[in-house]
């Protein structure tokens, strides 16, 4: 966590929580409160987009996949609403390519889930020279490749005959594999 008051990064401390879990979202915005930030939650890209018009914060965190459609497009629209906007995207399906476009559309940082609160203020204050410390517990290499077949699985609109053959890999071995339970 860093340990720069926010009153040290100006006056501005609003902050919006964009995520469809709602429950996920109100808990991250009172931990988010506790520290010194004044959030206002999103559930949808629209609501986002309203809040972005309406009163772009300084800082955000946006969740890459909302029901309504891509978080991206929150983030690209707070990037051209406020140049200054410090802005965290989430996912729960962690892949370098969407990391690279959230960066390139002007994302300070993307976290994978779960991520706390404590990660969330670290990426939200942390600066463009500051590395990152390596996670406490990092995914397992079982649980990225379970992670990774999920995520073709559902880009794939969930078709098993169609993400086998993207992951070239037989059908049943995938089957089994979406049959069992996610690895710690």
């Amino acid at each position: 966590m860093n340990d720069a008051p926010l009153a040290d990064l100006g006056e501005d401390v609003s902050l919006m929580v964009c995520d469809d879990d709602e429950a996920f979202a109100r808990r991250l915005a009172r931990a988010m409160e506790r520290r010194g930030f004044a959030p206002e939650i999103a559930l949808s890209v629209a609501e986002g987009r309203t809040i972005v018009k309406a009163r772009p914060p300084a800082y955000a965190v946006v969740d890459l996949r909302l029901e309504d459609g891509n978080g991206l497009d929150v983030v690209e629209q707070l990037r051209e609403a406020r140049p200054d906007a410090r802005i965290v995207v989430l996912t729960g399906y962690g892949a370098i390519a969407t990391a690279v476009a959230a960066v390139k559309i002007g994302a300070t940082d993307y976290l994978s889930k779960p991520a706390d609160a404590d990660d969330v203020e670290a990426a939200l204050l942390s600066r463009a020279n500051d590395k990152p410390p390596p996670p406490e517990n990092p995914m397992s290499a079982d649980r990225v490749r379970w992670e990774h077949i999920q995520r073709v699985f559902e880009l794939c609109d969930r078709n098993v005959s169609e993400t086998a053959r993207r992951l070239n890999m037989h059908r049943r071995t995938l089957q089994r594999i979406l049959a069992k339970r996610s690895p710690k």
